[in-house]
């Protein structure tokens, strides 16, 4: 086989880690954007890992090395950007619904979880996307600021205004909730 198969099989190989390494933090993270919607979370994930193959094939590789200095970081870029891509898409006020799966054995703060991710889905897309980078996969402002493509003033405002809203949406319920 000839030197660029060779660097194929690299490329595909060290894509093929990624994907391994990083596929659950992803849906993770779009259950949080998606609004707990498990459906939309996994074709979220399966369009930012499609395009990242893309832009990982065309991309020059430098000492045997791939030029994207963060993969996973770059990733979850790839991935809210599709997602407020196709928000701003997005024609109707549909509100899709469904739940985060639960992992075994904490039933407890159930009712919690769901409540919290009742109210962020209700958020508008960027305002739940401005909280996930930050609070979720704790991003600093600056980082959060590149996914966005906005100053860093503006995702300061945007957080602030996006965590009042959410105080509005959950009023008394998440203390009630927190102390049971």
């Amino acid at each position: 086989m000839g030197r660029s198969g060779a660097t194929r099989e690299t490329k595909d190989g060290e894509f093929l880690e990624l994907v391994s390494s990083r596929t659950g933090q992803l849906y993770r993270s779009a259950c949080l954007l998606t609004g707990g919607d498990t459906h939309q979370a996994e074709d979220l994930v399966q369009e930012a890992l499609s395009r990242m193959y893309v832009l990982w094939r065309r991309t020059a590789w430098t000492g045997g090395r791939h030029r994207i200095d963060n993969p996973g970081a770059y990733a979850h870029t790839v991935m809210v950007r599709t997602f407020l891509a196709q928000r701003r898409r997005r024609s109707s006020t549909e509100r899709p619904t469904g739940e985060l799966p639960e992992p075994e054995g904490r039933e407890a703060d159930r009712t919690l979880r769901l409540t919290l991710l009742d109210a962020l889905a209700r958020l508008p897309a960027k305002d739940r996307a401005v909280l996930v980078l930050r609070y979720w996969e704790d991003r600093s402002v600056e980082e959060t600021a590149d996914v966005l493509r906005a100053s860093s003033g503006a995702v300061r405002t945007r957080t602030t205004r996006a965590l009042g809203r959410l105080r509005i949406l959950l009023g008394d319920s998440l203390a009630e909730l927190a102390t049971h």
